[in-house]
């Protein structure tokens, strides 16, 4: 099989470093794909989103099968362009991908079906949202821009000046440009976070093994929200209990409500929970692997990857088995200085070898270039070192050793990944 991975990221970083693993897999394409991924598939310099470039390049390279992994070109459609020419692909077409693409579709879409999730309002106009924040006078306070904002568009307010402040930014400045068009204010959920992506194709659901993300800037959680700091997997508030009541009220209403809305989802379903005192609720849904969870899923990953692709396309996955390696996984982000908000380009990285990375540890390159045969940082989060042990704290101490070996000025990365974790299995 020839295959055509789209993104650029550290995600389809770990989606084809599994699919090397393949025996089915012949050669890996990745569009645009970045310095590191250059090492391990063909760089492709066709943008994610350019639909009829991607279908061009499928067509005259002779692809069979296309993992469609970053959520702009899954909203905007890829997979319908890619299957309207006989292509295969791994993920939701555009109907199904509203699940993340519209905050609010998925807010109603739980409303209608009772999944569990937090309270909320949607609102289309400022002074509406603002008098709606006054007369709640409750904080803190989730406000969402509806559509896609890099995994920004989350402001958690502590009180009316924020919360206004946020507002103003989604709606009056146009932050998000139209993902701010309409905003929804949420109820604050507590308790630990769980990330749970499932593998679906419309009808079977195989859930993956669970992980916690770190989404804030800067150590206990303070900072600006990111695109994820690092991540650990399993997630060990993700009890087998609350597995059995996430599989009863949570994933598979999920599949059979969008199958009932005419828009059955078939690829990666990410769920976003919040174990609260009342049992798990969605935070979230997105229509893709995750990032950075991805990068700790995938290393325990045992059944072949593109197996599981191939049956999800083929609407074959009660066919497959889908095994984990009991073991834990931890992986850690280095970003440049100034992420998540402006940053420099073209800061040289050391520590790595010709192939981008380490003699004994796993680096997934997100934000790289290759020049000269020099790795150099090209975006905020550059890279992410993973590791597995046969305890969580051995895969923790283990991608932190990594970090030890490559460096690059003024990066930075958290020096906490995983200890909340640790705290619980404490």
């Amino acid at each position: 099989m020839k295959v055509l991975v789209i993104g650029k990221g550290g995600r389809e970083h770990a989606i084809i470093r599994a699919l090397k693993k393949s025996n089915k897999v012949k050669e890996i394409y990745c569009a645009p794909g970045n310095g590191g991924i250059s090492c391990d598939a063909i760089n492709v310099p066709i943008s994610e989103t350019d639909k009829e470039g991607i279908k061009n390049f499928a067509q005259n390279n002779k692809i069979n099968f296309v993992v469609v992994a970053p959520d702009n070109p899954l909203a905007d459609g890829m997979v319908d362009a890619l299957e309207s020419i006989g292509i295969s692909c791994f993920g939701p077409n555009k109907k199904a991908a509203q699940i993340e693409s519209s905050k609010v579709f998925a807010k109603k879409l739980m409303k209608k079906y009772n999944i569990p999730t937090g309270d909320y309002e949607v609102f289309d106009s400022f002074d509406k949202a603002i008098n709606y924040i006054k007369t709640q006078n409750k904080y803190p306070t989730v406000i969402k821009a509806d559509g896609l904002a890099l995994g920004k568009g989350v402001i958690i307010a502590k009180n009316f000046e924020e919360a206004e402040n946020a507002v103003k930014d989604i709606m009056v400045n146009n932050k998000f440009g139209e993902s701010g068009n309409k905003i929804i204010i949420e109820e604050f959920l507590t308790g630990p976070e769980v990330s749970v992506l499932c593998f679906t194709d419309g009808k079977t659901i195989r859930p993956m093994i669970s992980s916690m993300d770190h989404k804030r800037a800067l150590d206990g959680d303070k900072g600006l929200n990111t695109g994820g700091m690092g991540a650990v997997a399993p997630n060990p508030a993700y009890t087998s209990d609350i597995e059995k009541e996430c599989m009863k009220n949570i994933f598979m209403p999920t599949i059979k409500a969008m199958e009932k809305e005419g828009c059955p989802f078939s690829g990666c379903l990410y769920f976003g929970l919040m174990i609260t005192s009342n049992g798990p609720k969605v935070i979230e849904y997105n229509c893709r692997f995750g990032d950075p969870e991805t990068q700790v899923i995938l290393p325990l990953l045992e059944t072949d990857l593109f197996d599981i692709m191939e049956a999800i396309s083929k609407k074959e996955l009660e066919k497959v088995e889908v095994k984990f390696a009991n073991k834990y996984s931890a992986c850690v982000v280095l970003a440049s200085p100034g992420y998540p908000e402006s940053y420099p380009k073209g800061i040289t990285i050391n520590g790595l070898n010709k192939d981008g990375q380490t003699d004994d540890l796993t680096i997934y390159h997100a934000g790289t270039i290759l020049e000269n045969d020099e790795f150099k940082t090209s975006g905020g989060r550059v890279l992410c070192t993973s590791a597995v042990g046969s305890t969580l704290n051995e895969a923790i101490e283990k991608a932190y050793n990594g970090l030890k070996k490559v460096n690059f000025n003024n990066a930075h990365y958290r020096k906490d990944i995983g200890q909340k974790a640790l705290a619980i299995i404490k």
